[in-house]
């Protein structure tokens, strides 16, 4: 690839990212989304992921390191937009990688370029009453691919595992950066201790200019 051809690359994803993220703002002009704007969210991410060709793995590939928390590498696709708004990320994960139960404390559309990553959603069914406790139980799992996209809302509990042969490319967008997310929490399935994730399992984002 020539240098040109690169920059021509950044600057057409620059382009489809902006209109995007602008196109997601309109949507949420009503305010916090619920489930149904969510839809709309993951579709117009969906139109971002169909443009394969400015996400290319060397553009955005994984970390050598290919086992523990490590084993993934989340670019911020607008840093420029620091930690006002809307983080749109693309995460490439090794396969083997795999996440404690989380929630976000905002909302979340996950949508794929490339690659699986078997997403678990928990229901919390305890009474909230113990911050260093909960009790959660499995609900169903749901494979995040090409096609097959998800979405949730700030309380929703999930885990990630990502399977196949090949690391992910998949778009993560949420309505405030995840390093600004302080208050959410890691639940261990078996003992239910409850746990800082960022303080616990968050490393930076790499920026993408």
């Amino acid at each position: 690839m020539t240098a040109e051809h690169h920059t021509d690359t950044a600057t057409q994803r620059r382009q489809a990212v902006d209109a995007t993220l602008a196109d997601v703002r309109q949507l949420l002009q009503a305010g916090s989304p619920d489930r149904k704007a969510l839809e709309a969210i993951t579709g117009r991410l969906e139109q971002l992921a169909a443009h394969k060709e400015l996400f290319s793995r060397a553009d955005f590939p994984p970390p050598a390191q290919t086992e523990g928390v490590g084993a993934s590498t989340r670019y911020r696709l607008n840093p420029a937009d620091g930690d006002a708004g809307l983080a749109l990320y693309l995460n490439s994960i090794n396969p083997g990688k795999t996440t404690a139960p989380h929630n976000h404390t905002t909302w979340a559309v996950i949508v794929a370029v490339e690659g699986q990553e078997i997403n678990r959603i928990y229901e919390r069914i305890d009474d909230h009453s113990n911050p260093a406790r909960a009790q959660i139980r499995l609900e169903r799992e749901f494979t995040v691919q090409p096609g097959a996209p998800i979405a949730f809302l700030p309380d929703d509990i999930h885990s990630i595992a990502v399977v196949g042969e090949q690391p992910t490319l998949h778009f993560h967008l949420y309505g405030q950066p995840l390093e600004t997310l302080s208050g959410r929490v890691a639940i261990d399935p078996e003992t239910g201790e409850v746990k800082n994730y960022n303080a616990a399992y968050f490393r930076p984002s790499e920026a993408v200019a």
